[in-house]
């Protein structure tokens, strides 16, 4: 199988279920891996944005991993986020990583420094330096204040084992532009409301956050935008055009975890400082967004 065969279709940015104490709830994490393998879902992204991976301690991150990686059992490919703001923490990372069954990193932009493109460049190039795996790029403007520029992308695209990009703008002219320049990139949608016109356009699949509550219905409707199928992708994306844009009515992950607690797939929609519970109001509107998916 080829990287661009293994890293396209619909990968779920997942999260990390805990109790109401706040610990770990490895059983639920097991459940949910099991559950996505059941209802499509192509890949796992694991310790992403939508992970609370910030909040949690490197003990965690491990454990964490590492029981996705046995509870999946090369059933379906695992990318793992590996980025920070500091260029030798992502590169330690990166390292420790390196011994265990994993299928690539999805590294973000160095974010708060705020650095030049040119010190963005350089600091993909260092962690690429770190590993024989690929690496997926993870432009998130809305997060991090850093748009990676489409010739900052296009330079890095010659490094052999940067081999792809999520893509969290939302601009859909970059797919055009990326697609020019290498038709073996991998690009990733990392906006879920425009991810079906991004796979359209020639893209090759998603990293989302819905796929966390309707997994069947985003990989369905990535398989038809693949396959040219545009009406039946549009009817089964306009089934989760709510989740896409409700989920994030509060910060990510807060509302997706209430969904997975309100479908009863999660026992707990606990989230750590300085996250907090979703307001009143946020929860009847992810209640009717989830009406479609039931």
């Amino acid at each position: 199988m080829s990287l661009k065969e293994k890293f396209s279709g619909s990968f779920v940015a997942l999260i990390t279920p805990m109790s109401e104490q706040g610990e770990i709830d490895f059983d639920a994490l097991s459940k949910l891996i099991e559950w996505h393998i059941e209802n499509g879902t192509n890949g796992l992204v694991i310790l992403g944005t939508t992970a609370e991976t910030v909040t949690l301690t490197e003990q965690e991150k491990w454990a964490v991993l590492t029981h996705a990686i046995k509870i999946n059992d090369g059933r379906l490919p695992i990318i793992v986020g590996n980025g920070s703001n500091c260029t030798a923490t992502t590169i330690a990372t990166t390292k420790k990583y390196n011994e265990l069954a994993i299928d690539g990193y999805l590294t973000v932009t160095p974010y708060y420094n705020k650095p030049n493109q040119r010190g963005t460049v350089a600091h993909f190039k260092a962690v690429a330096e770190a590993t024989d795996k690929p690496i997926i790029l993870y432009n998130v403007p809305g997060r991090t204040n850093l748009d990676l520029s489409n010739d900052s992308v296009i330079t890095l695209m010659a490094i052999k084992n940067i081999v792809g990009i999520k893509d969290a703008t939302g601009d859909l002219d970059r797919v055009g532009v990326f697609k020019q320049a290498s038709d073996e990139f991998v690009l990733l949608s990392g906006d879920d409301a425009t991810s079906r016109e991004f796979v359209r356009l020639g893209g090759h699949g998603t990293i989302s956050v819905t796929a966390n509550v309707a997994p069947h219905f985003v990989a369905e409707m990535i398989t038809a935008a693949r396959k040219g199928d545009s009406t039946l992708a549009s009817s089964v994306d306009s089934k989760i055009e709510a989740l896409h844009k409700d989920l994030f009515i509060e910060p990510n992950p807060v509302p997706a975890k209430f969904a997975l607690k309100e479908l009863g797939l999660i026992s707990s929609d606990f989230v750590r400082l300085p996250l907090v519970e979703l307001e009143p109001n946020s929860k009847n509107v992810i209640k009717q967004a989830l009406q479609p998916i039931k």
